[in-house]
């Protein structure tokens, strides 16, 4: 899935305003945190941990409007704990976005 701005970048620009330099933290600061998730998710074996990663990506999406990444943790939520398919999937999110 390839990484669409669109929402995301939307919402970061409104929060911003007119300060590029805020834009740029904001969008540092998410791929930040989406870095941590998805380290914590990565290192899930159990179903408990695994669920607890993924709201937590679900809570940081929903909360920049990442409406793609919404729906990939709502894969993850579906998946069996550690499963390679998501996490391929959510760290080429990441890595686009990273990219972008």
């Amino acid at each position: 899935m390839a990484y669409h701005a669109g929402d995301l970048d939307a919402t970061l620009a409104a929060a911003a305003g007119e300060d590029p330099a805020l834009f740029h933290e904001l969008r540092a600061a998410f791929e930040e945190s989406l870095a941590r998730q998805l380290d914590l998710l990565g290192r899930a074996r159990c179903d408990g941990n695994w669920h607890v990663a993924a709201m937590r990506l679900k809570g940081l999406a929903a909360s920049f409007h990442a409406d793609p990444l919404i729906d990939l943790a709502d894969e993850a939520l579906d998946a069996a704990p550690g499963d390679p398919v998501v996490l391929r999937k959510l760290r080429r999110f990441h890595t686009d976005f990273a990219a972008g």
